[in-house]
C-alpha cells in the first residue's frame, strides 16, 4: 500500500471525470417531428360530437 501515493490519485480521478463528461455528450436529442394532419382526427372529433349530440337528444326526447 505504500507504493500508491496520494499524488497518483488526482490524475486518475481527473481522467475518470473526463471520461464521464465525454460520455454525457454522446448523443444529441432528436428534433421533434413536424406535425402532419390528414384530417382523420378532425373527422373523428366531429363524429364524436355528433354522437354525443344524438345521445343527448335521444335522452331528452325519451
Amino acid at each position: 500500500m505504500n507504493s500508491f501515493r496520494p499524488c497518483c490519485a488526482l490524475p486518475i480521478i481527473g481522467f475518470m471525470f473526463m471520461a464521464l463528461l465525454s460520455l454525457s455528450y454522446g448523443q444529441e436529442a432528436a428534433p421533434a417531428p413536424s406535425p402532419t394532419s390528414d384530417g382523420a382526427a378532425i373527422d373523428q372529433g366531429i363524429a364524436y360530437i355528433l354522437l354525443v349530440l344524438a345521445l343527448a337528444m335521444t335522452y331528452l326526447l325519451h
